[in-house]
């Protein structure tokens, strides 16, 4: 028995750019639900089919993909937001990653890429690219003072699970933070679901955002 298609819905305001992706989805196996090409229609789209994820470019008429993700992340729905985004420093796609965004992608990204981080966002991760990840938190995140003790937002958190947010602020995946620990994978996971309850975060990516923000990670500092 075959498992369902991943489900699909494609925002953006370009004609070419959703007819393009729907062909590359579709071609791949992935179900496209139906798209949008301003994020007012994006959200009601959203609301109505509850696709698995939803493919959400930034720039847009009537709403923008900043706004739109914040809705959908406020609505509680359990669509997962992608950003597609035509360059790696666009100053909006850090708005949107604050938003509840599940992770970002180029535009420019190889077809095969795509779908394997809307498959990768699908289960429940979020998409970080490491080294664009870094890039818009040293660009956009006024670098904190450094504590010498425990940020105050984060004081509601064990050690152990201030140490998870090091390291997924850090880049690193489940496997390799269990490594780190010297813990199972299970034990990782049920860490970063008590910490996002406890810090009111929904994603992986605002986890990443809140220690630069804080100051317990400092950009370009091992």
């Amino acid at each position: 028995m075959t498992s369902a298609a991943t489900r699909v819905a494609l925002v953006d305001d370009q004609d070419l750019v959703r007819s393009g992706l729907q062909l590359v989805l579709e071609a791949r196996g992935l179900e496209v639900v139906g798209d949008a090409a301003d994020g007012r229609a994006g959200v009601d789209l959203v609301l109505r089919t509850r696709p698995d994820v939803v493919l959400m470019d930034i720039r847009m008429p009537v709403l923008d993909g900043i706004a739109a993700t914040r809705e959908l992340t406020g609505a509680g729905v359990p669509t997962r937001v992608l950003v597609l985004t035509t360059y790696d420093l666009d100053r909006y796609v850090y708005g949107a990653l604050r938003a509840g965004a599940a992770g970002f992608l180029l535009k420019a990204t190889p077809p095969d890429r795509l779908v394997s981080g809307i498959e990768t966002v699908a289960a429940g991760e979020s998409l970080l690219a490491p080294e664009l990840t870094r890039r818009l938190i040293e660009e956009h995140v006024a670098r904190p003072e450094p504590h010498d003790g425990v940020p105050p937002r984060l004081r509601v958190l064990t050690e152990r699970e201030r140490e998870v947010v090091t390291l997924i602020a850090r880049g690193l995946a489940n496997d390799e933070i269990a490594e780190a620990l010297v813990v199972s994978q299970a034990t990782v996971k049920t860490h970063i679901n008590r910490l996002l309850a406890k810090l009111g975060l929904t994603s992986r990516v605002q986890v990443v955002v809140l220690a630069y923000e804080t100051g317990l990670v400092v950009p370009g500092r091992a």
